[in-house]
């Protein structure tokens, strides 16, 4: 049996982290996984079914760090990777597979012809790191990371051609393969409870992500407000934590909207949510490939997005809207349907290529390719 070792960062409550808990469960049945992770104490970690192993170099979450480890570990990661892969990964595994960009694809990069090496993009890497000498470095360091492996997997056809616009002489193997979903675990999860916080009177709009500037929730909060001013009442939920959650905080307060667009908080089961609300949203300035919608899709949502990579993950489903990228975009699709009557929601769309990814995977393991 081969052995395969996954690495992450951690296993929190994020959409990569969700996919490669499906995916270690589902491969375990063929093969010996381990998740390596650097941060333990992850929220999906209990997900992990007992045949998944599960090892980390730190024995606390990242939110337990001092600041001085926030800023020291990642410096070490970088400088003592060698240090670090030989004590922790070489010599044990057939194929690893770095699953998230930034440090754990740095950390398996260090060579070793003897494994099938594999990184995972799930993000649009030409935003990914902003602008600046930090963002410079950053990917001065991974275009050398980049090139040491086998095989590089996005998630979106757009990742990978704006990868190569990045990286123009990173010339290994490259291939797109869709995020893999247990859609029967994504129902099961949706029927477990039944949430209270939403408001069924009116219009209601839900996004899961993560409170970072990439997910735009700022100006979701200026056009919820513009719409409550000229009062078109609606509620507009938010599932997620992140560093920006006391900005966003602050701005709900200054548009007098504490009411009616609701920071719900970070949710390790949100399908009860997504379930219930009129219209799943993921209006991100960019995206990888936005694996929660396909998640929404699968629990028969409206969905609405910007125009990112995401569109990917909406092709041939014909509840979804693309909106432009702007606040003026998102301000015309949700005045739109906060106008219109109530969606009928007895149309249903099968949505399950779950076997078929699972199939390229297994491909990708046993040949690298």
């Amino acid at each position: 049996m081969k052995k395969v070792i996954f690495g992450i960062t951690g296993l929190t409550l994020g959409g990569a982290e969700r996919v490669l808990v499906d995916l270690a469960n589902e491969l375990s049945k063929n093969y010996d996984i381990t998740i390596f992770t650097i941060y333990a104490g992850g929220e999906l970690e209990k997900e992990l079914n007992d045949k998944v192993k599960l090892k980390s170099i730190y024995d606390v979450s990242y939110k337990q760090l001092s600041k001085i480890q926030k800023l020291t570990i990642p410096l070490k990661l970088l400088f003592r990777k060698s240090k670090i892969y030989k004590k922790y990964i070489k010599g044990n595994y057939d194929v690893e597979i770095a699953f998230l960009e930034g440090p754990i694809t740095r950390l398996f990069s260090v060579k070793n012809d003897k494994v099938n090496k594999i990184a995972w993009i799930h993000n649009d890497i030409s935003f990914v790191f902003g602008d600046g000498f930090k963002a410079k470095l950053k990917r001065k360091i991974d275009n050398k990371s980049y090139s040491k492996y086998k095989t590089l997997i996005f998630v979106s056809k757009e990742n990978l051609n704006n990868f190569n616009k990045t990286y123009p002489n990173i010339k290994v193997n490259k291939k797109v393969i869709y995020n893999y979903i247990n859609k029967d675990n994504i129902i099961k999860k949706a029927n477990m409870y039944e949430p209270n916080e939403i408001d069924l009177n009116n219009k209601n709009f839900l996004t899961v992500a993560r409170l970072v500037s990439q997910k735009g929730i700022n100006r979701i909060i200026e056009v919820h407000s513009k719409l409550i001013r000229q009062g078109l009442k609606h509620y507009f939920y938010v599932i997620g934590d992140g560093p920006e959650k006391e900005k966003l905080e602050k701005l709900i307060k200054e548009n007098n909207v504490e009411d009616t667009f609701i920071l719900l908080g970070k949710k390790e089961n949100p399908y009860p949510y997504i379930k219930k609300i009129e219209y799943f949203c993921l209006f991100s300035k960019f995206e990888g490939y936005g694996m929660v919608l396909e998640e929404a899709k699968i629990l028969n949502k409206n969905i609405l997005i910007t125009n990112t990579a995401a569109r990917e993950a909406v092709e041939g489903y014909n509840k979804a809207i693309i909106t432009e990228n702007t606040e003026d975009g998102i301000y015309n699709v949700m005045k739109e349907k906060i106008e219109e009557e109530k969606q009928n929601e007895n149309h249903k769309q099968e949505i399950d290529n779950g076997e078929k990814i699972i199939k390229e995977i297994i491909t990708l393991i046993e040949s690298g390719e």
